[in-house]
């Protein structure tokens, strides 16, 4: 396959009375965590996905647990609004079971050592890590510093088609220059569970 696909379909906003609901307005798309668990497993069964963001509500801990025991060996499981870049709320995930991957996002927790214990705390523990921006950034591109001083294999900046979207890249291009034959890329490697 020369195409994957990575989702976030950020589970949090589809919950209403401890349902997933798909439609609003119709009651017959009403999810149980165990629908949704295997809902993700025949998309996954079914299409090139390798990665799947916030497949689960935030405080869905158990459907989170079910979720990656039935397809955590096949697809990084991420958990951005689960973890929230917090090394306590990782812990507890590490602990029941709950994902296989942290999105990180430095500003969301507060501090640099903050997000440098989270990621190795997710490494410590076999987890990926991706470095994330979030809404309402600006040019400054420490995420793309972030990201390759850790050694994370991934980014999460969005498409190129903002000004600051594009510093974000760009400064990854002159870190790739700077670096010169000792710059790599792991490619399909920094997803462990599809290479």
């Amino acid at each position: 396959t020369d195409v994957f696909v990575a989702l976030d379909p950020a589970a949090a906003e589809m919950v209403e009375d401890e349902a997933y609901v798909f439609w609003k307005s119709d009651p017959d798309t009403e999810r149980s965590s165990e629908d949704m668990v295997d809902f993700w497993s025949t998309w996954v069964d079914q299409y090139p996905i390798l990665s799947i963001e916030d497949a689960m509500d935030e405080d869905d801990w158990a459907g989170w647990a079910m979720l990656t025991d039935a397809i955590g060996d096949e697809v990084q499981l991420v958990g951005d609004d689960l973890f929230v870049t917090n090394t306590e709320r990782l812990t507890r995930g590490i602990e029941e079971g709950c994902g296989n991957s942290i999105l990180i996002k430095p500003n969301q927790i507060g501090t640099l050592t903050e997000t440098l214990n989270a990621i190795e705390t997710a490494r410590s523990h076999g987890f990926t890590a991706i470095v994330s921006h979030r809404s309402g950034e600006t040019e400054d591109t420490t995420i793309a510093d972030l990201a390759v001083a850790t050694d994370t294999g991934q980014i999460k900046t969005g498409s190129a088609s903002r000004s600051d979207r594009v510093a974000k890249y760009n400064q990854l291009l002159r870190i790739e220059e700077q670096l010169g034959d000792a710059a790599h890329y792991p490619g399909l490697d920094a997803f462990p569970r599809t290479s």
